[in-house]
């Protein structure tokens, strides 16, 4: 059943919130605490539906895992050999994460396994993962170059030295999982930095990864001790109230213990550079990952051109950003964001529509967007419908716009906010957004 926010016009973000746990570094910690020696006992897990998905995926490959409660998971590590053949799909819902990561993962193992996922999913692009993982010796099937993905029992697996097309994190997570059952040296060289937590996660496990400027490489065979793993709070959950404190005037709120990777916190110098005030407050380093209290106050923005260098380490908070940017003064232009267009939507184009139908200037390119800011008008988005298209962070981008909207926005097919950000409707109406969920909405009962 469909789903739908409304939210009514204006209001001021204020007040302390903490958002849930870091969504990769979850997916993370269950994956490599299932393929290690002993129990990894997991805080701050994120109880979303993607990281459910991926709980549920090594479930049926034979780990036993206590939990989520209260953020609180066990789970009980097979070892680098102890996965069991499923005896049915394996299925990965919306988590697009968990799909390529598990390619890697799978890709040596002695049996044969299918990858599925819902309907979005399912359109989303995997030969990028597939084609390097055949070059090391997988035998993988897919249908068209998506879903579902049929992983063969191969002649075993030898490491490669993979140039990445493209700068894409669960690309370079994959090879390096997929390195830990390939003999020699896998060698991962990226384009442009990504996030780094399977690299950190891997060397908390007692894996070696060796980093040489722009390449990342591990040799086969390593063996996984358990750890313990503490979740930061999720920098692309924080972005929203990040924009939304940004464009709403009287706004004043504290973000806590949020994740903050350097290979992430590309939303936070981004910004900066249009004019947010943002403070980092209480630096510190839990279980290898560094956090902090992020406090944001309102504050005029202005468009610039986002340097491309930063846009991998942003990507997944441009639909947030292009509601900031709409609420700046001046033009904003976005290029070397090409990866937006195969995530849970095209959110280029999507975000583009979205923007027009709320009367901002909002051209798409192949690349990224130029959006016309209306920052010196008090109400930057008109009264509207918002077509989702199932993206959850579209649904939640278009959410912080009412705060600057004339008249109330309603926001359709909102049901996949709960795979990423579960309660986001009480902890944004806690902050101080008039935000409303039909009472079908799945995300209702889970608040």
């Amino acid at each position: 059943m469909t789903s739908s926010f409304r939210v009514a016009p204006g209001g001021r973000l204020s007040g302390s919130l903490r958002v849930p746990g870091d969504k990769s570094i979850s997916h993370r910690s269950i994956m490599l605490g299932a393929i290690a020696d002993g129990t990894t006992e997991v805080s701050g897990f994120l109880e979303g539906a993607d990281a459910i998905s991926t709980m549920n995926v090594f479930r049926a490959l034979g780990v036993a895992m206590e939990g989520p409660t209260a953020g609180r998971v066990t789970v009980r590590g097979v070892g680098l050999d102890g996965l069991r053949g499923a005896a049915q799909p394996l299925d990965c819902g919306n988590a697009g994460t968990a799909m390529r990561l598990l390619m890697g993962l799978l890709a040596g193992q002695p049996f044969e396994s299918t990858l599925i996922g819902d309907a979005s999913l399912s359109k989303r692009p995997m030969r990028r993962v597939a084609d390097p993982l055949t070059a090391m010796g997988a035998r993988i099937e897919t249908r068209d170059g998506c879903p579902p993905v049929r992983i063969l029992p191969s002649g075993g697996l030898h490491g490669i030295r993979y140039p990445m097309p493209m700068a894409s994190a669960q690309l370079k997570s994959a090879l390096l999982l997929a390195g830990l059952y390939a003999s020699g040296e896998t060698v991962v060289v990226e384009p442009a930095p990504t996030r780094d937590h399977t690299e950190r996660m891997l060397g908390g496990f007692g894996v070696r990864v060796e980093r040489d400027g722009a390449q990342a490489s591990v040799r086969g065979g390593q063996r996984l001790r358990a750890t313990s793993i503490d979740v930061p709070a999720d920098i692309s959950s924080a972005a929203f109230f990040l924009v939304g404190a940004s464009i709403a005037e009287g706004s004043d709120i504290t973000l806590e213990h949020v994740g903050m990777n350097p290979t992430r916190t590309g939303i936070i110098d981004i910004l900066r550079l249009m004019g947010a005030n943002i403070e980092v407050l209480a630096s510190r380093e839990v279980g290898g990952e560094p956090v902090a209290d992020l406090r944001v106050r309102a504050a005029p923005l202005r468009g610039i051109e986002v340097p491309r260098e930063l846009v991998p380490l942003a990507i997944d908070e441009f639909p947030a950003l292009f509601i900031a940017a709409a609420c700046a003064e001046g033009r904003t232009v976005v290029s070397g964001a090409e990866e937006l267009r195969v995530k849970e939507s095209d959110r280029i184009a999507v975000m583009a529509d979205g923007l027009q139908t709320l009367g901002v200037s909002a051209t798409p390119t192949p690349d990224g967007m130029i959006i016309d800011g209306r920052g010196g008008q008090p109400q930057v988005f008109g009264a509207g419908a918002i077509e989702s298209h199932g993206d959850h962070r579209i649904s939640m981008s278009f959410a912080m716009a009412a705060l600057r909207a004339g008249g109330a926005l309603e926001i359709r097919d909102t049901a996949n906010v709960g795979t990423s950000f579960p309660g986001f409707t009480t902890l944004a109406a806690r902050a101080g957004l008039a935000i409303d969920v039909g009472a079908a909405d799945p995300l209702r009962a889970r608040s």
